[in-house]
């Protein structure tokens, strides 16, 4: 059997047949992850799909083989974070209580610096908060994608609204 470490050398250089392979052998790995971490609501297979087309076009920008399982997953975290952020981006927030010192903000403003807020959260609280918040899984739900116990969990979630809570609230 051929090997990534085998496979990408070839891949970059441009080899059609070790692109194929590459992508062939990198498939189960990316579907198994999709179906993992991405909401209910996220089409799985058009993740993976658009995963193999980022692999396919920017395999010649990785440097190290050994970081090719690594890259490979932080695409698909990226593609299943998508549809939160865009959320972010796009559509109206709900009434913020009033009593919090950044509810005089306007949507657009609040929206962006939720979403700086999000982005600058450590990878292990920003997951906990986007399953929980954007993709409204149960906490059970949320431990089992994290793979880690139901306390856990909470705590992270814990730690991440608290972090945004911060990062918005201007200092006194």
């Amino acid at each position: 059997m051929t090997t990534v470490a085998q496979l990408l050398p070839a891949a970059r250089a441009g080899d059609t047949k070790a692109m194929e392979r590459l992508l062939a052998l990198a498939r189960p790995d990316i579907r198994r992850y999709a179906l993992r971490h991405c909401a209910a609501t996220t089409a799985t297979d058009d993740v993976v799909q658009e995963a193999l087309i980022i692999v396919y076009r920017r395999v010649g920008a990785l440097r190290e083989v050994a970081a090719f399982g690594g890259w490979v997953v932080r695409i698909v975290q990226r593609l299943c974070m998508r549809p939160a952020l865009a959320w972010l981006r796009g559509e109206p927030l709900a009434q913020v209580e009033d009593h919090m010192a950044w509810s005089h903000r306007p949507d657009d403003e609040l929206r962006h610096d939720l979403a700086l807020a999000i982005d600058s959260l450590p990878p292990l609280y920003r997951e906990a908060l986007l399953l929980r918040d954007f993709e409204e899984l149960t906490i059970e739900e949320m431990a089992q994608r994290l793979g880690t116990t139901r306390e856990a969990a909470k705590s992270r979630l814990h730690r991440a609204r608290s972090l945004v809570r911060e990062y918005l609230t201007p200092p006194a």
